[in-house]
C-alpha cells in the first residue's frame, strides 16, 4: 500500500502546465538531497513521467511529495480526478508514448495507486541496489456510470495495438505543438476539442484494455464485448475528427509523428465509427465485413510471422520501415543469386537496378511521410537485380502487415516473368532445412497442450491427419481422408470448403462419424456467391477471422445471406451443440475452411480446444496447399505443352488425328511433340519428335527445334533426309547440348496414289496398318539422333499408303515399359493397332490411348494419318 507521508514532509503544488514537469523533477531532486545519486535521478525521472500524465490526462493541479527513510526514496503524485483510472500500456518497443507507467513498473521496488473521494495518488518506492519485483499491482478505477455493450468482431489484435500506439502519438504531438508558444503556428485543432479527444482516447484505451484482459487470444483476431459509458458517443466522434485532422497535419509535415499507413488509418476509423454508431443504436459490423476498404489494406489479419515468410513457396522478402530486409526465403534468395542469410540486414535497394533505386527511395519515403500508397496492393512489373548484375523481369506485389511488437512490416512477393537464371558453378550449394511436422522450415515456438488433455491422443491426431494428406496428391480426396480422421477422434461431423479460381466457395466433402447418416446432394458443391451481407461464421472466417468457437446457433434474420442459410440448413439436418470453424491458410492467404461440429451437449468444444485445433488445421492447410500447388503446376505444365501443339489442317484426301498425354508421374513439361503443316507446294508435312529430358529446358528446346524444322522445310522443297540434315546443323550450331529423336515426312499425291516420303533421326519407326489388318514398321531412312553429328549424311525413304490404310507416328512413351523389351512392346503395339484397323481414325487413336496410356510414366504423343479413297468419277 506504500508508506504513509510522515508528518512535516512538504508537498509541491503545480498547475497543469507542460513546463511544470521540469519543476516537479527539480523539486524531487531537492527533497531527496543526500540519497544515492542514481536513486535521486531515477526518482526525478519517474516523478516527471507521472506529472506528465497529470498534465495530459487529468489536467488538474498536481501535488508532489518526496522523502527518504533509511536510504529508500518515497514519492507521491496526486491529481484531482479520482474517476480517471490508470491504464498501463503494453510494452511495445515501437510505441512513441504511454511509457510512463511502464517505467514505474520496471524501475521501482514498489508502486500503486490510492483513490479517494477527492483525489487519486500514484506512489512508488526506490530502494538502494537492484530493484525487486513490485510489491503491488496497479489498481484501475472505473467510473460508476451507466454502460452500454459494444460488439467488436474480428479485431486483429496486432493491428489494434499499432493503431492505438499511432493514435496516442498523434494526440501527443498535437498537444505539444499547440502548447509550444515559440513554435510553429497553431495546429487548427480547437483546444476544447483536443481536451475532449484526449479524454476519449484515455477512455477507449481503458475500456479496450479491460475487455482484452478478459479474453484469451486463440487466433489472429478477437471478438470483444466492450462496455463503454452510455454517453460517450459524442466524445468518441470528436476523437475521430481530431485524429483525422492530426493525420492531415502529419501528412503536411507539421508534426514529428509520421502519418498513418492505410491499414492503420482504415482500422482506426472503423473502430471509432463502430463505438459511436453502436452507442447511438446502430448495428455492429465486423472488421472483416467493413465496406469500402482501400486496396492497399491487407486482408491478412494475422500478425506477421517470419517463419511463414521463410517457409513460403512464393519468393518472399520482408522489410521494415527503415528499408532493411528482415526476412527472406530460399525461393527469393535463389531467384536473385544470394543466400538468405546474406540478404538479411541489407538495404532493400540491393535487389534493385541502379536506375530504380532513387525512384524506390522516393516512393518509400513518400509513403511514410504521407501515408498514401502508390503500389501497395498492386502487382507491378519491374526488373530485379541478380547478384551477378543481370536484370530479371518480375512482378512485384507488396502488402503491409503488423508484427506483435507494434512494427509495420512490408512484405513483398516476387514472381518471375521468365525462367530465373541458373546459379553459377561457384555459388555455394544450398541445403534445404528439414521441415518440422507441420511443414515449416524454420523453428517456431510450439503451443503446449492444454491441461487435462492426453498428449498422445493429440499427437496421434496430428500424425494421422498428416498421413491422410500424404497418401494422395488429389486435394479433394486428401480432405475427405482428413475429415474421416477428424470425425474418428475429434468431432461428430466435419466439412471442408475450398475457394475456387473465381473466388466461389465449393463444399468438397461432408463426413459424419456414422456412415449410415444420409446427406443430401444439395449440401455439396458450390455455394452462392459471397457477398457483403454474408455475416455468418463461415464468411467471417474466409475474410480473415478465426478460428471461431461457436456454442449456439442464432436464428437467421435479415442480416444473413444465402450462404449463412445453407450452412444453417446443414446444422439443422445433422445437429450441433458446438463447433469450431477454422481457416485453411497458407502463404498469407485463406483458401478455404474446415468446420468441426460436436452434437452432444455433454462434451462441447471449449476455448481451451481452439489453440490446438488452430495448430492442427494449420498443418492440414499446409498439406492441402502443397497438393494444390502440385495440381496447379501440373495443370499449367499441361496447358503449356498443349499450347505448343498445332491445330491439325483439313485435307480433302487425308484424315488426320492426334493425341497428347502428359505423364501422370510428373508435373513438369516435357520434350514430346507432334506437328502437321502444309508446305508451299500443297504437300502435307508430318513430324513426331522427342527432345531428351523432361523439364522446362526440354520444352524450350523442343519448341525451338519444332520452329526451326518448320522454317527449314518451308524454305526449300528438299527430300526429308536433307531437311533433317539442315535441322541437325542448325541445332548443333545454336545449342550443342540438346539431342532429340525425330521422324519427318511429306505426304505426296501421285495421281490416285498416296506416297509417304520420310526420314528418321534415331526415332522409333512409323507403323503402317493396312485396311485388311496387316501391320509393318517402316524402318527405312534411318539416321542418328539430332545433335550427335551434323556432318553425317541422312537418307530418305518412301512408302505407299493404300486408301484406307493408317500411318501411325508415336513417341516412345506409348510403348516403353519397365521389364518389357522394346521388340516385344513394338509387336504388342502392332498387334493391337491391326485389330482396330477398321475403326474410324478418332476411335483408333482412343483405343491406343486406352490400351497403352494408363500406366505410362512418360509423355505420349501420337499422330495418325489415313488416306481416303478418291471420289468415284461422275
Amino acid at each position: 500500500m506504500g508508506s504513509p507521508v510522515p508528518p512535516g514532509v512538504p508537498s509541491w503544488r503545480l498547475a497543469p502546465e507542460p513546463e511544470n514537469v521540469a519543476a516537479a523533477r527539480s523539486f524531487v531532486r531537492s527533497a531527496l538531497d543526500g540519497a544515492a545519486p542514481d536513486l535521486v535521478e531515477t526518482a526525478a525521472l519517474l516523478a516527471g513521467e507521472l506529472v506528465t500524465n497529470v498534465v495530459l490526462h487529468a489536467r488538474t493541479e498536481a501535488e508532489v511529495w518526496a522523502w527518504t527513510v533509511d536510504g529508500q526514496a518515497h514519492v507521491r503524485v496526486a491529481d484531482r480526478r479520482p474517476d480517471r483510472g490508470l491504464v498501463p500500456r503494453g510494452r511495445h518497443p515501437y510505441a512513441t508514448t504511454g511509457r510512463g507507467l511502464a517505467l514505474v513498473e520496471e524501475l521501482s521496488a514498489g508502486h500503486g495507486v490510492h483513490s479517494g473521494a477527492e483525489r487519486k495518488t500514484v506512489w512508488f518506492e526506490l530502494w538502494p541496489g537492484a530493484p525487486v519485483p513490485p510489491l503491488s499491482p496497479w489498481e484501475t478505477v472505473a467510473p460508476s456510470v451507466a454502460r452500454v455493450g459494444v460488439t467488436l468482431s474480428d479485431v486483429p489484435h496486432a493491428l489494434y495495438g499499432a493503431a492505438q500506439q499511432h493514435g496516442e502519438g498523434l494526440l501527443r504531438e498535437v498537444h505539444l505543438a499547440a502548447a509550444d508558444p515559440g513554435g510553429k503556428p497553431g495546429t487548427g485543432v480547437p483546444p476544447r476539442d483536443l481536451v475532449v479527444a484526449q479524454d476519449a482516447s484515455h477512455l477507449v484505451s481503458a475500456c479496450m484494455t479491460a475487455a482484452v484482459e478478459r479474453e484469451t487470444p486463440d487466433s489472429a483476431t478477437l471478438s470483444l464485448r466492450v462496455a463503454f459509458p452510455a454517453d460517450a458517443a459524442p466524445a468518441v466522434a470528436t476523437l475521430r475528427r481530431v485524429l483525422d485532422e492530426a493525420d492531415a497535419l502529419a501528412q503536411q509535415g507539421s508534426l514529428l509523428t509520421l502519418p498513418a499507413l492505410p491499414q492503420i488509418r482504415a482500422f482506426r476509423q472503423w473502430l471509432l465509427d463502430q463505438i459511436t454508431g453502436q452507442l447511438s443504436g446502430g448495428p455492429a459490423t465486423a472488421w472483416t465485413l467493413a465496406p469500402g476498404l482501400p486496396g492497399a489494406v491487407s486482408r491478412d489479419l494475422g500478425p506477421w510471422d517470419p517463419a511463414e515468410a521463410e517457409a513460403a513457396h512464393v519468393p518472399t522478402v520482408a522489410a521494415d520501415d527503415r528499408n532493411r530486409i528482415i526476412a527472406v526465403n530460399e525461393a527469393a534468395a535463389s531467384l536473385v543469386g544470394w543466400q538468405p542469410h546474406e540478404l538479411v540486414g541489407q538495404r532493400l535497394t540491393v535487389l534493385m537496378p541502379e536506375h530504380l533505386r532513387h525512384r524506390h527511395l522516393t516512393a518509400f519515403t513518400s509513403l511514410l511521410l504521407t501515408g498514401e500508397p502508390r503500389i501497395l496492393g498492386r502487382s507491378v512489373p519491374v526488373p530485379a537485380l541478380h547478384r551477378d548484375g543481370r536484370q530479371i523481369p518480375v512482378r512485384l506485389a507488396v502488402q503491409t502487415q503488423e508484427a506483435v511488437d507494434g512494427r509495420t512490416v512490408f512484405v513483398a512477393q516476387l514472381s518471375a516473368t521468365t525462367a530465373p537464371p541458373a546459379p553459377s558453378d561457384d555459388r555455394p550449394a544450398t541445403r534445404p532445412v528439414p521441415p518440422t511436422p507441420h511443414g515449416r522450415t524454420t523453428p517456431r515456438r510450439t503451443r503446449g497442450l492444454r491441461a487435462g488433455t492426453a498428449a498422445p491422443e493429440w499427437l496421434e491426431l496430428f500424425a494421422d491427419t498428416g498421413q491422410a494428406l500424404a497418401g494422395t496428391l488429389d486435394v479433394d480426396e486428401g480432405l475427405r481422408r482428413t475429415c474421416h480422421v477428424l470425425t474418428r477422434g475429434l468431432a461428430d461431423w466435419c466439412t471442408a470448403d475450398l475457394l475456387d479460381e473465381q473466388g466461389r466457395l465449393v463444399r468438397v466433402c461432408i463426413v459424419h462419424r456414422d456412415d449410415r447418416v444420409p446427406i443430401a446432394e444439395e449440401h455439396f458443391g458450390r455455394f452462392p456467391p459471397l457477398t457483403a451481407d454474408a455475416r455468418g461464421p463461415l464468411p467471417r472466417v474466409l475474410r480473415g477471422a478465426g478460428p471461431l468457437l461457436l456454442t449456439d446457433s442464432p436464428p437467421l434474420g435479415r442480416g444473413h445471406s444465402r450462404v449463412d442459410a445453407r450452412q444453417r440448413a446443414l446444422v439443422d439436418r445433422l445437429g450441433g451443440s458446438s463447433a469450431v470453424v477454422a481457416p485453411l491458410r497458407a502463404q498469407g492467404r485463406i483458401f478455404g475452411a474446415l468446420t468441426l461440429v460436436r452434437v452432444r451437449d455433454e462434451h462441447p468444444f471449449t476455448r481451451r480446444d481452439v489453440p490446438l485445433i488452430a495448430e492442427l488445421v494449420r498443418g492440414i492447410a499446409l498439406g492441402v496447399d502443397n497438393a494444390r500447388l502440385h495440381q496447379s503446376v501440373h495443370s499449367s505444365a499441361e496447358q503449356l505443352q498443349r499450347a505448343l501443339l498445332p491445330t491439325l489442317p483439313r485435307h480433302e484426301r487425308l484424315e488426320l488425328a492426334a493425341r497428347y498425354l502428359p505423364s501422370s508421374a510428373t508435373a513438369e513439361v516435357g520434350g514430346d511433340w507432334y506437328d502437321v503443316f502444309v508446305l508451299p507446294g500443297g504437300e502435307t508435312a508430318l513430324v513426331v519428335g522427342d527432345v531428351a529430358g523432361h523439364d522446362l529446358k526440354a520444352a524450350v528446346a523442343m519448341s525451338a527445334l519444332r520452329n526451326m524444322l518448320r522454317g527449314i522445310a518451308v524454305d526449300r522443297q528438299e527430300p526429308p533426309g536433307d531437311v533433317l540434315r539442315r535441322l541437325d546443323l542448325a541445332s548443333h550450331t545454336l545449342d550443342q547440348r540438346s539431342t532429340a529423336t525425330c521422324v519427318y515426312g511429306v505426304v505426296k499425291q501421285d495421281g490416285g496414289a498416296t506416297q509417304w516420303h520420310y526420314s528418321s533421326a534415331g526415332h522409333l519407326p512409323p507403323l503402317l496398318i493396312t485396311p485388311s489388318g496387316g501391320a509393318r514398321y517402316l524402318d527405312g531412312g534411318r539416321g542418328v539422333l539430332i545433335g550427335m553429328d551434323a556432318d553425317l549424311p541422312r537418307a530418305s525413304a518412301r512408302a505407299s499408303l493404300p486408301p484406307g490404310s493408317t500411318l501411325l507416328l508415336f513417341t516412345d512413351g506409348l510403348i516403353e515399359r519397365r521389364g518389357e523389351s522394346l521388340g516385344d512392346a513394338m509387336t504388342r503395339l502392332g498387334r493391337h493397332a491391326a485389330a482396330h484397323a477398321g475403326d474410324p481414325l478418332e476411335v483408333f487413336c482412343d483405343e491406343l490411348v486406352i490400351a497403352f496410356g494408363a500406366d505410362t510414366t512418360d509423355d505420349v504423343a501420337l499422330l495418325a494419318l489415313r488416306p481416303t479413297p478418291p471420289d468415284p468419277p461422275a
